[in-house]
């Protein structure tokens, strides 16, 4: 194993910018990529949830990844290898060593509820293309709890050498730091961003710093380096929208975030539909508050 660990960081969750006929604007997403990169983020993470790749077509995930290591460079890019079958998320696994990548992140299988044995079979699996694995833990979607016994063990065959953790439960940071010490936690959720980064977080996936990149970065490093007069405020400011992060209609969210501060984020496929009037609303108002305070 390398001691390199392109994860670390703030690695953004890419929303994907659609054209009003709903197909991919690849030129838009290489330039959010660089603009990310440029307002302080460390690097990105397409085809996750935020990204949807679960309605795009092999091309088109394929292009994605492509286009954010032209655009940033594959040692900043980490992308989602999520599929239903083991094989198939080898294959994105290498896909994104042939377009340059450092590392992937994995959810669980996500098709049923999968027992410790499938798991361990399916990180093994994508382990085998030949990239540094980070692990998802999100049992609110997947049905499949990670837990840090279990992270102990993908970790301790090899298969995985970080985790983006979902759960909420910033309890868990301290377990899985005794279990697993040389394993990165990454903070998975942005709403528990401080909890998590005072735990001890090497890392965050983040997702709306696709709306407030420099804000977002300035609250994380304040956090990590323990500059509570610093990290706290800004914290209570931002949380209003970084809990959205944890709502369902969290892609929607987000992406009219990023249209209310001057970004494109724009429509969302199906089966996604827009934001209720009163969502719409409270996005809104949250969002106007932190331009308001200077930090968009």
């Amino acid at each position: 194993m390398t001691d390199h660990r392109p994860w670390r960081g703030v690695l953004v969750a890419t929303a994907l910018p659609l054209h009003d006929d709903l197909s991919v604007d690849y030129d838009r997403y290489a330039e959010h990529c660089s603009w990310l990169v440029e307002n302080g983020c460390d690097g990105v993470v397409p085809n996750g949830s935020l990204g949807e790749y679960q309605v795009l077509t092999p091309e088109e995930r394929a292009r994605v990844v492509e286009t954010a290591v032209a655009a940033i460079g594959g040692e900043r890019v980490m992308p989602g290898v999520a599929a239903y079958g083991s094989a198939e998320s080898r294959r994105w696994a290498e896909q994104a060593a042939e377009a340059g990548c450092r590392a992937v992140m994995l959810l669980p299988p996500n098709a049923y509820r999968a027992d410790e044995r499938a798991v361990v079979a399916h990180y093994a699996e994508v382990a085998k293309a030949g990239l540094p694995v980070v692990a998802y833990n999100n049992p609110i979607d997947t049905k499949v709890d990670l837990v840090p016994e279990l992270l102990a063990r993908l970790h301790g065959e090899g298969w995985i050498r970080g985790v983006k953790e979902f759960s909420g439960d910033v309890r868990r940071a301290y377990r899985i730091a005794e279990l697993a010490p040389e394993l990165d936690l990454l903070i998975g959720a942005d709403d528990v961003l401080l909890e998590l980064a005072v735990a001890g977080a090497k890392g965050w996936v983040a997702g709306y710093p696709n709306a407030l990149p420099r804000a977002s970065v300035e609250l994380y490093r304040a956090a990590v380096d323990g500059a509570l007069d610093t990290a706290l405020p800004l914290y209570r400011q931002l949380h209003p929208l970084l809990r959205w992060d944890s709502r369902v209609e969290f892609v929607q969210a987000i992406k009219l975030s990023m249209d209310l501060v001057g970004r494109h984020g724009g429509p969302c496929r199906p089966p996604r539909v827009p934001l209720l009037p009163e969502q719409e609303a409270a996005v809104r108002a949250a969002t106007e508050k932190a331009v308001a305070a200077g930090l968009a």
